[in-house]
């Protein structure tokens, strides 16, 4: 009932008119039973003179007695049936207002609901939903455009890698005496190129599955430091390929409960992100702990991420770099699916960006 207007003024309402029209019973009520009183009803008295002393007697009982008490409860209960009935048909309209206004929460062509001023506290609450629905409905619109965007894009640049694949392979099926280390170039040239098809067709399954995907946990204990050292392992010959290092910092030993397969998802798609982007050898893993959290930061030196972009990195099919013939072009999911691993572990994830490093934070849970 707090800041509902329209439930305290008619309560309120209610008391009052309870109040005076008893007043106003008793009143009158005095006042007829007074009057008969201090009558001495000569009419009655010459034409009848037991019906004179019988109306006499009944009236000086009520007036004097518990009587008196009896008619003015049954007055004033009629009186509340009357107040009840009113109150009801006015919360009744009331009703019909908000739900005929219910109906514009979807209305296009409505852009803000009107209520009385009664109803003021639901007249904002079906502002808010609507406000949302309209906001759900345009991100939900623009997630969808951006996954056809890709598709669009993913499609053409899966044309490129095959169309080379298959001119090489076509010179090496036709040309039967070319020299051994062209051939070579050419079956390298054509192995380069199906990796990158491999790629391409992944990101693909990972836009169809994202939606129909549900993440379910299994946890275990988890040896937080060793798992991210198996997973920079893992990254070797990315690693090797871009010139990067990794350098694990940790100040003590951190064990989680937790699922290791799921968080190792996380940690790999930042680690890749830090591998492509950075412009420096090394990138920086620190892990420690405060409270009840484990708190890893992965830095990398960079270009500086603009603060508009940093509230993008985390939403599905974003990414910061649109250039789709970019080598680091992927589906803009790996962070959206970090953050609802993150999320269903109970921890947080954000990115952080000046113009020397760019820092993903991830905090989590200690058991």
């Amino acid at each position: 009932m707090k800041n509902n207007k329209f439930v305290r003024n008619a309560l309120f309402k209610f008391a009052l008119q309870e109040i005076i029209s008893l007043a106003i019973i008793v009143f009158v009520l005095g006042i007829v039973f007074a009057i008969v009183q201090m009558s001495d009803f000569n009419w009655l008295y010459n034409d009848s003179p037991n019906l004179y002393f019988w109306f006499t007697e009944v009236f000086s009982m009520i007036y004097n007695g518990f009587g008196f008490f009896i008619i003015v409860l049954i007055f004033w209960i009629l009186v509340t049936f009357v107040l009840v009935y009113r109150l009801l048909k006015e919360v009744s309209s009331y009703i019909d207002v908000v739900t005929d206004a219910s109906s514009l929460l979807f209305d296009k062509d409505t852009e803000y609901i009107k209520l009385p001023s009664e109803l003021s506290l639901a007249e904002e609450n079906l502002n808010h939903l609507k406000r949302e629905y309209e906001k759900s409905k345009r991100l939900s619109k623009e997630s969808e455009q951006k996954k056809d965007d890709l598709i669009v894009y993913l499609a053409h640049d899966i044309k490129t890698p095959l169309t080379s694949m298959i001119g090489y392979l076509s010179l090496l099926e036709e040309i039967d005496d070319m020299p051994k280390k062209q051939r070579q170039k050419y079956i390298n040239i054509a192995l380069e190129k199906s990796y990158k098809l491999e790629d391409l067709i992944n990101e693909l399954f990972d836009i169809t599955r994202f939606n129909s995907e549900k993440i379910v946990l299994m946890k275990e204990e988890v040896n937080l430091g060793m798992m991210i050292e198996q997973i920079a392992d893992d990254f070797y010959p990315i690693l090797k390929e871009h010139d990067r290092e990794i350098k694990i910092t940790s100040d003590s030993k951190v064990i989680l409960n937790a699922d290791s397969n799921q968080l190792a998802r996380v940690f790999s798609n930042i680690i890749k992100n830090a591998c492509f982007y950075s412009t420096d050898r090394d990138i920086l893993i620190d892990i420690s702990k405060s409270d009840d959290m484990a708190n890893i930061v992965i830095s990398n030196k960079g270009k500086k991420i603009s603060s508009e972009k940093l509230k993008l990195l985390f939403e599905k099919f974003y990414r910061a770099d649109s250039s789709r013939t970019s080598k680091t072009g992927g589906s803009g999911l790996g962070l959206a699916i970090a953050k609802e691993i993150t999320d269903l572990h109970g921890g947080t994830i954000k990115a952080e960006s000046d113009d020397e490093y760019t820092r993903f934070i991830v905090g989590l849970p200690i058991k």
